[in-house]
């Protein structure tokens, strides 16, 4: 059979993936950096170092994969996202493992950023949205922005034009922020959500929206105001849904500027149930597409997707990769 290869190095992830000609992942490896504890993150020199060390080791676990299938073509994440300005240091690791193994094996490597990764990862994983023009939020500990996606017709390049973004911190800063503060190891998602899951109550947090542009240093203030006087449960709770609140006042926002009505969300902090409960209940009007919880946070499927539908010449979803 054979496979395309997906490698992303993020500023938090190191990630590969190999997905089938049949629509399969046959193999997703990754390794999460390592942050020291009570630290609110990784210096980029720090965090591409990690990287050589890692992709060496996740290779070593994606070689037997390789025996009984045919590998034809690579993905990789270059860029943060699809600017000409944007640039991390981090995706140099990935980008020189990729370009160097397509040398070597005289197949095709296919650029993407980091942005468009999330956004096809979620396409393959949610199977939609199917509309040609749809939202697309994409939340992170590096990015918090809403955007227009447009497929290019029967080709598998995204036109992506940013609509609105926060005018601080970003939603996963938010999150990792108060978990350092609750005393969680960073970052703080999964632990934040299973700290959430223990109440029902929550505390008042304010939250911003005006003309796209959001704002999570507000809600940070008031919940680091919270820790000592209310449970960390409740803090946790109320972190999450202030952040529902605030995407439901920006995907209403978009109602005026877009006829748009489908909505993908990604990104790690989009992997959140609690959040993905509120919108669907916020938002009855509005089709939402959620990537599966495991490939919102940062991985390479969606790279290996992509190189699959440049490869097949093929801009649809999921079928365009079957025979």
């Amino acid at each position: 059979m054979k496979v395309f290869l997906g490698v992303d190095t993020s500023s938090y992830t190191t990630s590969l993936c190999l997905l089938g000609e049949d629509g399969q992942i046959k193999a997703d490896k990754r390794k999460v950096l390592e942050v020291a504890s009570g630290s609110r993150g990784l210096r980029q020199s720090e965090a591409l170092f990690y990287h050589m060390q890692n992709l060496p080791w996740l290779s070593s676990q994606l070689a037997p994969f390789l025996a009984d299938h045919e590998l034809v073509s690579i993905g990789v994440s270059v860029k943060p996202r699809p600017q000409e300005d944007s640039y991390l240091p981090v995706f140099l690791a990935g980008s020189s493992l990729a370009e160097c193994l397509a040398s070597f094996l005289g197949i095709p490597c296919h650029p993407l950023t980091h942005q468009e990764t999330h956004i096809w990862g979620g396409i393959g994983s949610a199977g939609g949205p199917t509309a040609s023009r749809f939202l697309a939020i994409h939340l992170s500990g590096g990015t918090t922005e809403l955007t227009l996606v447009e497929r290019e017709e029967k080709s598998p390049r995204l036109k992506i034009e940013l609509l609105g973004a926060t005018l601080d911190l970003h939603a996963g800063q938010l999150v990792d922020r108060l978990g350092v503060k609750l005393g969680l190891p960073f970052p703080a998602g999964p632990a934040l959500e299973e700290l959430a899951g223990l109440t029902a109550d929550t505390a008042p947090v304010p939250t911003y929206h005006r003309d796209g542009m959001v704002s999570f240093s507000g809600p940070l203030t008031a919940l680091e105001k919270f820790v000592g006087q209310v449970p960390p449960a409740v803090c946790a709770r109320s972190c999450f849904l202030s952040i529902s609140r605030t995407l439901a006042k920006w995907i209403g926002w978009a109602e005026q500027a877009t006829p748009c009505r489908e909505l993908l969300l990604v990104g790690g902090v989009a992997s959140n149930g609690l959040i993905r409960a509120d919108l669907q209940k916020r938002l009855p009007t509005w089709k939402l597409y959620f990537a599966a919880p495991g490939l919102s946070v940062d991985n390479a499927y969606g790279a290996a997707y992509y190189s699959a539908l440049v490869w097949k010449g093929d801009g649809g979803p999921a079928s365009a990769l079957r025979e």
